[in-house]
């Protein structure tokens, strides 16, 4: 016998579905690393039009690589945060202005108290309007004046990006106290006040 309701459960379905597409299509993705991607993550998700991050992997030689592969150095991977956004809200060269001051650039051996090229900072650009939007931002950087030494951050071609483990993602807020500890036992703001005058 013919289940009436089927008809409409499935057109509910692919309603759903058209839906969740279109979401997407109206999103953009943007690839930062900024040492530590607790905190990373923790940044990206104040800014207006942010819809999404995604803590995890990318520029390393293996798949799927674990946190306990990357954190060691042995997979070549940087912790980095992926960035969904909604271009009508923010765009991608505002991201940029805003990550510059959540970061040491001129750490090229990772970022704050973590030590090692996985927490290494850097700009992966997934087209050539990222790459150019990325080189003029760093160029006008190093313009400024704003910081006495060579910008160690880097701009590259972004890889495959490994969502980290589940119990890394949100991190910040599902677990305030120790994230907490963990950010100004880093020196993370002290050092950011110390390079560009402001607490993050």
């Amino acid at each position: 016998m013919r289940n009436f309701y089927s008809v409409p459960l499935s057109l509910a379905a692919l309603l759903l579905s058209l839906g969740s597409h279109a979401g997407q299509e109206d999103s953009a993705v943007a690839v930062f690393a900024g040492g530590c991607f607790w905190c990373t993550e923790a940044d990206f998700d104040k800014l207006p039009g942010v819809l999404e991050t995604t803590s995890g992997y990318i520029g390393g030689s293996i798949e799927n690589p674990t946190y306990e592969e990357v954190s060691s150095g042995r997979s070549g991977h940087i912790e980095a945060v992926q960035v969904r956004f909604d271009p009508r809200q923010t765009s991608y060269a505002k991201l940029l202005e805003a990550f510059w001051p959540t970061i040491d650039p001129v750490n090229g051996n990772g970022q704050f108290c973590d030590n090692g090229p996985q927490y290494r900072s850097a700009i992966f650009y997934l087209d050539a309007e990222q790459q150019r939007l990325a080189e003029a931002s760093k160029t006008a950087l190093v313009a400024s004046g704003r910081l006495q030494q060579p910008i160690a951050t880097v701009i590259q071609a972004a890889t495959t990006f490994y969502a980290a483990e589940d119990y890394h993602q949100d991190y910040h807020t599902k677990n305030p106290l120790r994230y907490s500890y963990y950010r100004h036992g880093c020196g993370r703001d002290q050092r950011l006040q110390a390079l560009w005058g402001k607490s993050e």
